[in-house]
C-alpha cells in the first residue's frame, strides 16, 4: 500500500512498538511524517527478542517520522501517565492509540499458574483499558482521533475457549474494550476499532513460540501495518466500532495481490488460519497439509510406523538439540498403533523410549498414530493439528510447539 500522507504531524501513541506489528504500524505511519511514541518495556536488548524502543525510533526517524521512545509497562499507571505527558509536551497532543501489547500462554486450566493468569489480563485487558483512558482526553481534543486495538473479533466458539480460556479471556477482554468505547465515545468523534490478521503473523516473538519453521506458513507483519494504515486514514466518522480482519481491509482499498505478503510466496494459498476467526475445521486441514491430499495419500502411515519414528527421534539426539528445547514429553498415541512413548530432551544425553518417562513430562501430547506420523514426516503443522482437535496438549503448550525442530529433522529421513 502506498502512503498518501495523511497521517504528516499526526501523533501515534502504539504501545508495543519496540518490535512486531507494533513497530511495522509505527514505520508505516513514519512514511508519512507521523510522530511515534514508542511505549515498550524493552529498553536494554533482549537476550532472545531483537529490538529496544531506542533502535525502533532510529529506524522510525530513518524513515521520516519523529520519535519518542518511552519505557512503558502498561501495567503501570505512573510509567503510562509519564508517558502520555511526555508525549503531548513533545508532540502538542496525541491523535491516534494503537494498543498492541499482548501476553499469551496457550495453556489449559490445571497448567496457568496464576502469575501467567495474571500478566496476561494486566497486560492485555487492563492495559488497553488503562492506556486507553489516559489517552481519551487527548483524544478529544483531536479532530482525527483513533483508538486501535491489535484483537480479535468476539468469537463465541467454544472451540477458542476449551483449549486456553485464560488467554482468550485476556485477548476477548482488548476486544470487549472495543465494543463498550466505540458506543461512549462516538459522539466525541473517536473512532474505536479493533484489527486481527487472518493468518499467522511471523515475528520474532512468534519465532521463539513455534520456532523459526513458522515462517512457512505465516504472513509478514507488513499486512498489518498496510491495513492499520488504511484504517488510521479514514475520517473517524466514517469508521468506529469495527472488527476488521487484515486482507478484508485491504481488498477493500483496492488491494488484490496478497501473496506479496506471504513470507514464502509460494506457500501463499497454504498458510496458517489465526485463532478466533470462523475458519472451517476442513480448511484449517488444508492449510495444515503440505502439498495436495492426494500427494499425501500416495505415502500413508503403515503399521509398525511409530516404533520406527522414536528410533529416529533417539537418532537425532545431540547436545544441542537438549539444550535448544529443555522439554521431556510424554506421547499418548491411539488407534492403530496406541501406546506410550516419551522423549527426554532435557536431562543429557536425552532419551526416547516406550512408557512413561523417567522424569515428570513438561507437556502431554495425545494423538492417533496416522495423524501422529504426518505430524513428525512433515505433513501436518502441529499448530493446525492442535486447532483442529487432532492433537491434545496438556502441560507446557510452548514447551510442545518446541517440537517444531526436531520434526524438521525429521522430515528429510522419513
Amino acid at each position: 500500500m502506498l502512503n498518501t500522507g495523511k497521517l504528516a504531524g499526526r501523533t501515534l501513541f502504539i504501545t508495543g512498538a519496540s518490535r512486531g506489528i507494533g513497530k511495522a504500524i509505527a514505520l508505516k505511519a513514519a512514511q508519512d511524517g507521523a510522530n511515534i511514541v514508542v511505549a515498550a518495556k524493552t529498553a536494554e536488548p533482549h537476550p532472545k527478542l531483537p529490538g529496544t524502543i531506542y533502535t525502533a525510533a532510529a529506524e522510525i526517524e530513518a524513515a521520516g517520522g519523529k520519535a519518542l521512545p518511552c519505557v512503558v509497562d502498561v501495567r503501570d499507571e505512573n510509567a503510562v501517565r509519564a508517558a502520555i505527558k511526555s508525549a503531548v509536551e513533545k508532540f502538542g497532543g496525541i491523535d491516534i492509540l494503537v494498543n498492541n501489547a499482548s501476553a499469551i500462554s496457550l495453556t489449559p486450566t490445571e497448567q496457568t499458574d496464576m502469575k501467567r493468569y495474571d500478566l496476561m489480563h494486566n497486560i492485555n485487558t487492563r492495559g488497553t483499558f488503562l492506556v486507553s483512558k489516559e489517552c481519551i482526553p487527548y483524544l478529544k481534543k483531536s479532530n482525527h482521533a483513533h483508538i486501535l486495538n491489535i484483537s480479535p473479533p468476539l468469537n463465541m466458539n467454544p472451540i477458542w475457549f476449551g483449549n486456553h480460556v485464560a488467554y482468550t479471556m485476556a485477548k476477548y477482554g482488548m476486544s470487549m474494550c472495543v465494543l463498550g468505547m466505540a458506543r461512549e465515545y462516538a459522539s466525541a468523534n473517536i473512532a474505536v476499532n479493533a484489527l486481527w490478521p487472518r493468518t499467522a503473523i511471523y515475528t520474532a516473538a512468534m519465532e521463539m513460540l513455534t520456532g523459526k519453521e513458522s515462517d512457512q506458513y505465516s504472513r509478514k507483519p507488513e499486512i498489518m501495518s498496510d491495513a492499520a494504515y488504511a484504517i488510521l486514514c479514514k475520517e473517524p466518522k466514517s469508521t468506529n466500532g469495527n472488527f476488521f480482519i487484515d486482507d478484508e481491509v485491504l481488498k477493500a482499498a483496492g488491494i488484490s495481490d496478497m501473496k506479496q505478503y506471504a513470507c514464502v510466496p509460494e506457500n501463499a494459498d497454504k498458510l496458517m488460519p489465526d485463532f478466533f476467526l470462523d475458519t472451517p475445521p476442513e480448511q484449517l486441514v488444508e492449510f495444515a497439509a503440505e502439498g495436495s491430499h492426494a500427494a499425501s495419500l500416495k505415502k500413508p502411515a503403515a503399521s509398525g510406523k511409530i516404533e520406527g519414528l522414536f528410533q529416529k527421534i533417539e537418532s537425532l539426539l545431540s547436545e544441542e538439540i537438549i539444550k535448544k528445547t529443555g522439554a521431556v514429553y510424554q506421547f499418548n498415541v491411539k488407534g492403530a498403533e496406541a501406546g506410550v512413548w516419551f522423549a527426554d530432551l532435557k536431562n543429557a544425553p536425552g532419551s526416547v523410549g516406550k512408557g512413561e518417562p523417567p522424569a515428570t513430562a513438561d507437556a502431554t501430547l495425545t494423538m492417533d498414530s496416522k495423524h501422529f506420523f504426518d505430524m513428525f514426516s512433515g505433513k501436518l503443522k502441529p499448530a493446525s493439528a492442535f486447532m483442529t482437535g487432532k492433537l491434545k496438549i496438556s502441560g507446557d503448550l510452548q514447551k510442545a510447539m518446541k517440537l517444531e525442530k526436531l520434526m524438521g529433522g525429521l522430515k528429510s529421513k522419513l
